[in-house]
């Protein structure tokens, strides 16, 4: 996962990529720690466009999690065309993730 510790940074990956999953997690959080590969797997299995990147909101990302109004951990965001498509905090699942994905996914990109 590409990591982003700013909100300029965040918003020129945006403006780049048509697709983008943000994970705001935590060093010291063990459900951000062990969600991240599975969201990688999952990313690069069925989504292979999808831009993923980490924001540490416990070190160095903590003034774009207080931008982006991250105040429990974990959230995801999901960002299509610039637009926040959906976002996830604290209790979700990687298929409510996946359930996201898939129609918008599926017609910016054409493929399933």
């Amino acid at each position: 996962m590409l990591p982003v510790t700013s909100q300029p940074q965040l918003n020129a990956l945006l403006a780049e990529h048509p697709a983008v999953l943000m994970l705001y997690g935590g060093r010291h959080c063990g459900v951000c720690q062990a969600l991240k590969p599975r969201l990688q797997q999952l990313l690069a299995g069925q989504f292979p466009r999808v831009l993923a990147c980490y924001a540490d909101c416990q070190h160095d990302a903590a003034g774009l999690c207080a931008q982006q109004r991250v105040m429990a951990l974990p959230v995801v965001q999901i960002w299509f065309e610039g637009n926040r498509f959906a976002e996830f905090f604290r209790v979700f699942s990687l298929a409510d993730i996946q359930q996201a994905l898939e129609r918008p996914y599926s017609l910016l990109f054409g493929e399933a």
